[in-house]
């Protein structure tokens, strides 16, 4: 990862919520080497009095400068918290890695099962059950004072890195910590919305497994440019949520024959109308394209694996009548239901219903 040093004014505009603690455990990082972290906190602009302060908050970009400083001064992209320096370049190597997987869910296999070949101080560990995915993090190696920092670190960079990969925020079931809240507990809700514990068996978050069959939207150039300034990447908020067309084609699915209106969709959604149009459009698609999907593909495979009169298929995807039905029909193939009945099935002949 590269990082690039933003100007004075970015580092003392913005809202100042990430903790001190965080910067401490940096500071840490240089002593446990010998190293004197006077260099990087200059240039982040942090006083080094405030490390005595608990309550003390620092800002994004102060954070991203003090980071990429010690990464470069410590030639440790993991910032100390391992037996052994991560050497720069690390994390962009897992990156690549995982960046030509066809979903998310192969994406995430590949970072977990090569962040072993960095370290196996923590081992990232994925499963998925009854409609939940979760990352969880088991602890071989005694992390001392730098362990809140190396948790919260490993899983809000992967979460932030999925979240790119797929162009979309995920939103969260659950996140856990295996340690009591810390007196800055109020800045996780920032790193990882949703469900919080503290005192958990061991560190992790989980989310709608539904993500895990999204397709990335990256490629190597995009790649590029973002490890230019990867860190942000751990504050970045994403508001569009890839999954909604997902979820919204389900719906569609479940019941092909319904009308299906924007106002029972988005009450099955918990969304209003208005934001399930405004997502559909940040998607660049809209609900009745995907209602015309839906009724195509269901409509083709009727026709060609049953014997079910044009009528009959016609009411079973939603149209009021065989005309209309047949007018949309040629619309999306350019030809008659009955004629793409008869020239797609072998010898004119529809399969067995």
């Amino acid at each position: 990862m590269k990082i690039l040093t933003p100007s004075p004014a970015e580092l003392t505009l913005g809202r100042a919520a990430t903790p001190i603690a965080f910067i401490r455990a940096i500071v840490l990082g240089y002593r446990r080497r010998g190293m004197d972290p006077a260099n990087a906190l200059r240039h982040a602009q942090i006083d080094a009095a405030a490390l005595d302060d608990p309550g003390a908050r620092v800002t994004a970009a102060q954070m991203e400068v003090m980071s990429g400083h010690a990464m470069q001064e410590l030639d440790d992209e993991a910032l100390g918290w391992f037996s052994r320096r991560l050497p720069w370049g690390c994390y962009g190597m897992l990156c690549r890695a995982s960046l030509t997987a066809p979903t998310l869910e192969v994406a995430l296999k590949r970072w977990c099962r090569h962040h072993r070949l960095l370290t196996e101080d923590i081992v990232l560990g994925f499963e998925q059950q009854r409609g939940i995915a979760r990352i969880q993090v088991t602890e071989a190696f005694e992390l001392g004072e730098l362990r809140e920092f190396c948790l919260v670190s490993s899983l809000r960079y992967l979460l932030g890195y999925a979240c790119w990969l797929i162009d979309s925020r995920i939103a969260l079931t659950g996140t856990e910590m295996p340690f009591p809240a810390p007196p800055h507990a109020d800045a996780y809700p920032y790193l990882f919305p949703g469900p919080l514990r503290f005192e958990a068996d061991a560190a992790a978050f989980s989310f709608d497994a539904r993500y895990l069959a999204l397709p990335l939207r990256r490629d190597e150039r995009a790649l590029q440019t973002m490890l230019q300034r990867a860190l942000p990447l751990t504050v970045l908020q994403y508001r569009r949520d890839r999954l909604l067309v997902h979820s919204v084609s389900q719906i569609l699915q479940a019941d092909p024959a319904r009308a299906h209106t924007a106002e029972d969709v988005a009450t099955q959604l918990n969304l209003s109308v208005r934001t399930l149009h405004r997502q559909l459009k940040d998607e660049g698609i809209s609900l009745q394209q995907l209602k015309n999907e839906i009724r195509r593909e269901r409509a083709i495979r009727l026709l060609l694996q049953t014997r079910k009169p044009v009528k009959q298929i016609a009411a079973a995807v939603g149209f009021d009548s065989e005309k209309s039905f047949a007018r949309a029909f040629r619309e999306w193939t350019g030809e008659a239901p009955s004629r793409f009945r008869e020239t797609a099935s072998p010898l004119g002949v529809a399969a067995p219903g």
